[in-house]
């Protein structure tokens, strides 16, 4: 995959079961890493407000074999998303389940890769079956989720957040 600098988000169909989104962001692996693990900043970014949902509860015990549980309002009804951590390396790759779905699990892996202050993002998802990945849209949300995640990190730039 060639990276890009200029931000771009990239969405790749790799296999017929496996998606790929890359991007750079503005911030050092430890920040962008923080923000991908902790609570009250992956709430801060993770939802694309033009989807219209509501994240109304977020927790994440992020440890190999910890669990993390997502829960949206949205027109009135509660969805949750919700897995666990299969593999946990501070700063370079983070690997959960997605167990909600009835076709059953899909793996995401994400890495983080810093060059000069900036780190190179690339997401995976490989999910169970054709249909599965076909079915699925979370990777679409992502290009508008990781531009959120820009506009975070260089909020923090100057708050204590950032230390």
């Amino acid at each position: 995959m060639n990276r890009n600098s200029d931000h771009e988000t990239r969405v790749e169909r790799i296999s017929e079961l496996e998606l790929v989104v890359t991007r750079t962001v503005d911030a050092p692996a430890r920040l962008v890493w923080e923000a991908w693990t902790k609570a009250d900043l992956f709430r801060r970014w993770w939802v694309p407000k033009s989807f219209g949902l509501n994240l109304v509860s977020c927790e994440m015990d992020v440890r190999v074999g910890g669990k993390y549980r997502l829960a949206f309002l949205h027109e009135g009804s509660t969805m949750a998303f919700f897995g666990t951590y299969l593999e946990v390396k501070p700063h370079s790759r983070l690997v959960w389940t997605n167990e909600e779905g009835d076709s059953g699990t899909t793996v995401t892996t994400v890495t983080f890769e810093e060059n000069n202050g900036q780190t190179w993002l690339t997401v995976s998802n490989r999910y169970p079956s054709k249909e599965a990945l076909e079915a699925d849209g979370s990777m679409g949300a992502l290009p508008e989720a990781l531009g959120q995640l820009d506009e975070l990190l260089a909020s923090l730039e100057t708050s204590e957040e950032r230390k």
